[in-house]
């Protein structure tokens, strides 16, 4: 079974900033269908489209099976069968040699910034960067599922 191991995190918006990375990819995201226990997600990135289907969270640990789709098929998707689309720009960065990705979001979620850190364990110990700030792993009010239904502006 494939299973992704991540750590979210908030961001200081202003030290996150100052780091100058500009090669940011746009990430439209979807979803045909989500609860406690799966999510299934379309997404588009870049110029390619994929299928996500990801099982019920226990820690930071789940199964997540992705395949690539025609990138024309996962527009298609989006558009005719999905509900709220997540659109973010992702940014990627190695920090003491681990990878890290930041997550700006956009639309409706305009002002939250998330990084993501995936890992081969639970307990594989990692750095936290000068920009990282509070974790949210636990808090499913960050998961890109959940902010399609209930998004940031809604929060204040």
């Amino acid at each position: 079974m494939a299973l992704e191991i991540e750590h979210k995190y908030l961001l200081h918006a202003e030290v996150w900033q100052k780091q100058g990375i500009t090669n940011g990819t746009l990430i439209r995201q979807a979803y045909l269908y989500s609860d406690a226990t799966k999510t299934i997600r379309v997404r588009t990135k870049g110029h390619k489209g994929y299928l996500t289907i990801k099982g019920k969270t226990t820690g930071a640990t789940r199964a997540e099976f992705e395949y690539e789709i025609p990138l024309p098929e996962a527009e298609e998707m989006i558009q005719t069968l999905c509900f709220e689309v997540v659109e973010k720009t992702r940014y990627e960065c190695v920090y003491e040699g681990k990878k890290w990705e930041v997550d700006v979001f956009h639309g409706q979620n305009e002002g939250l910034m998330v990084a993501e850190i995936e890992l081969q364990s639970e307990t594989e110990p990692y750095a936290l960067p000068p920009w990282v700030a509070e974790q949210v792993t636990a808090d499913v009010r960050y998961s890109n599922a959940e902010l399609a239904k209930n998004p940031f502006c809604n929060w204040k």
